[in-house]
């Protein structure tokens, strides 16, 4: 299993490196909304589901289309609740970027609300592409009366009398040129120091006279535009476009009435690309060329590892996770993140998962993604969320989850929206689950894990309210044969242990000082703030304890519907775990031995970043109990690799 996760590891590391690495810096999906228009006719009844299917298998076989040939209509259904849509993209993208573009273009157009209200039309203008549904025939519809020019909102600064001229005669020489040319066309017209772009296409579907049509129809639409910086016309079998700014990909070729200066331009544009892709190969060659030599047995290798990929049940296709989230509908979102958000999905065989569409953009990520897949496939406990596979064909990578249904223990215990409140019994199981969860990957396990990120968020609640720990992205392997690791501090800031913030110091007591804080804020039912000495809950329950009234601390909303010595033992138990000194935490083993015998709890010393007038600073190391001045150690300000607020 390890050799296998490693495998993806690499193929993940190549997949994004020859992406970052191959694409143009001018490369542009053009993925901006111009428009959406949604129709007021809805599904009503039994129609309304075997729509929304229609709808949904539609959807699922557009795609393929626009990869393939990046042009597709769809039919799926009969009768009144019959599905016919239709894509395309701009033919000046590069098929990656129409790819992108339309992978946009469906999640948006999902804005039209196909699922709550089943509304049986909608359309969506991207700069880079077009898609449409309805529930009759428009493939052949070159106008409709929901046709509309959208100007841009800024004027254009300079002689307005000038570039309205130039616009007004672009426009006309892209609406003849286009249907000569396969319905598409761009070019720029100048005059002076002024130039305007424009492009226009006809949606494959209509005939070449309909394209005629359409383009006359909207070079009369867009002289409205004429005094604005920008303007488009979205009808319904075709698309203009003016800008002062230079944004589709083409040469100037097709342009009509460019006069000599934009043919001049294009040819001294051209030579220059061409010699910047001659500098890029040669330098892709010496460096390619290089790493020929050192890497040669690994590259005969890469074969095996895509296989290895391919086959492996930790394999799911984009498309199937795509489909069982309804298009990543926000009806389905479960949460956000920091690294991500989270959709629930409903796979072919009726299974219910939780799907991580990933934020990247960074090797950071790279790592968190690896950290998910390599750390946590391969473990499996009954406090631990299980990995179920990962996605990373598509245009995004994704994550697949086991499906926990009672949300997080944060929305539980703050949510003011939730019903269910947690009692003792299930607020001391969670509790317990949870450290069950951390003893088993920091000793039971085969790996030693450090989750490095414990906190409400973090710990999730199945059907039966039992604590699954879930978010690895920044968990660390931990060696056996070494006593710490020095690294970049990441986490979430009043759960960070104080050696980990101060020193960069991480072991497996930065995660039970976590957990500790943990269990104060289940017990008391409130949120910790170990920055701030006047709100900080470890400020109060110390002060409960040494004063010996524990259960004064515990949450007054169980009124009183606790047992208090189990309560007292929690709270020891929960400041021994934050105890300033990592030497002095107990082990997790320790902590779930306390928490289910009758074990004598040691006396604790106090937490970090308490004030002088509460207890002495004797028992603190130095450089925890008077922190540096600099950034590493200044609450909020922090620089660190991955800080999420509270």
């Amino acid at each position: 299993m390890h050799a296998a996760m490693s495998s993806i590891s690499n193929i993940m590391f190549i997949h994004l490196f020859i992406l970052s690495f191959i694409s143009p810096s001018y490369a542009d999906p053009r993925a901006t909304l111009a428009g959406r228009v949604c129709t007021n006719r809805t599904a009503q009844g039994p129609s309304r589901n075997i729509f929304i299917n229609n709808f949904l298998s539609a959807m699922d076989a557009i795609s393929p289309l626009i990869a393939s040939q990046r042009y597709g209509t769809v039919i799926k259904g009969t009768g009144n609740n019959t599905v016919y849509i239709l894509g395309e993209c701009m033919k000046d993208l590069s098929q990656t970027d129409c790819e992108q573009c339309f992978a946009q273009c469906k999640t948006d157009i999902l804005r039209c609300l196909p699922f709550q209200l089943a509304v049986r039309g909608g359309r969506n203008y991207f700069d880079g592409c077009f898609l449409r549904y309805d529930d009759y025939d428009f493939f052949k519809e070159s106008l409709s009366p929901k046709d509309e020019a959208v100007c841009g909102g800024r004027d254009f600064r300079g002689n307005q009398t000038i570039y309205g001229a130039i616009v007004r005669e672009l426009v006309r020489n892209l609406s003849i040129e286009g249907p000569k040319n396969s319905g598409f066309s761009v070019g720029s017209l100048s005059s002076g120091n002024i130039t305007v772009y424009g492009l226009s296409q006809c949606w494959e579907s209509i005939d070449r006279n309909s394209c005629e049509r359409c383009l006359e129809n909207a070079t009369l639409r867009i002289q409205s535009c004429s005094q604005k910086e920008e303007g488009r016309v979205l009808n319904a079998g075709c698309y203009l476009r003016f800008s002062p700014e230079r944004f589709y990909n083409q040469s100037d070729t097709n342009a009509s009435g460019g006069g000599g200066g934009g043919r001049r331009l294009a040819i001294i544009l051209a030579a220059v690309c061409s010699g910047l892709a001659a500098l890029v190969i040669l330098t892709s060659g010496i460096f390619f060329g290089k790493r020929k030599l050192a890497k040669r047995e690994e590259r005969k290798q890469l074969g095996a590892l895509a296989a290895t990929l391919r086959k492996s049940d930790l394999n799911f296709k984009y498309e199937i996770l795509e489909k069982a989230t309804k298009y990543f509908n926000d009806s389905t979102k479960l949460g956000q993140g920091g690294s991500g958000s989270v959709y629930k999905g409903t796979l072919p065989d009726g299974k219910i998962v939780a799907v991580k569409r990933l934020i990247f953009s960074t090797r950071q990520w790279v790592d968190q993604f690896f950290n998910e897949v390599n750390l946590i496939s391969g473990i499996h406990h009954k406090n631990l969320v299980k990995l179920l596979g990962c996605s990373i064909a598509g245009p995004e990578s994704l994550l697949v989850y086991e499906y926990v249904p009672n949300q997080s223990l944060l929305d539980n215990l703050f949510n003011r929206n939730n019903s269910h409140k947690l009692n003792w019994k299930e607020r001391f199981n969670v509790i317990l689950g949870t450290a069950e969860g951390l003893f088993y990957l920091h000793e039971e396990s085969d790996l030693r894990i450090i989750h490095r990120d414990i906190k409400l968020s973090n710990i999730l609640l199945d059907e039966n309210y039992t604590a699954k720990i879930a978010d690895f992205g920044l968990a660390r392997l931990f060696p056996e044969n070494i006593t710490h690791i020095s690294t970049a501090i990441a986490g979430t800031l009043g759960y960070m242990a104080p050696e980990y913030v101060v020193r960069g110091k991480l072991t497996e007591k930065a995660d039970v000082y976590s957990f500790g804080v943990l269990v104060v804020e289940v017990v008391c039912g409130r949120r910790n703030n170990s920055f701030n000495q006047d709100s900080s809950i470890l400020q109060l329950v110390w002060n409960y304890y040494t004063s010996a009234r524990l259960c004064d601390a515990v949450d007054p909303t169980l009124a009183g519907n606790f047992q208090e010595e189990e309560a007292s033992r929690v709270l020891q138990i929960g400041l021994l775990c934050t105890q300033a000194s990592p030497e002095l935490r107990p082990s997790m083993s320790t902590v779930v031995k306390l928490l289910t015998s009758d074990h004598d709890i040691p006396q604790s010393t106090p937490p970090p970043f308490l004030s002088s007038s509460s207890t002495s600073s004797s028992s603190l190391p130095p450089e925890i109990w008077q922190p540096e001045s600099d950034s590493r150690s200044s609450g909020n300000n922090l620089t660190l690799s991955r800080i999420e607020p509270r």
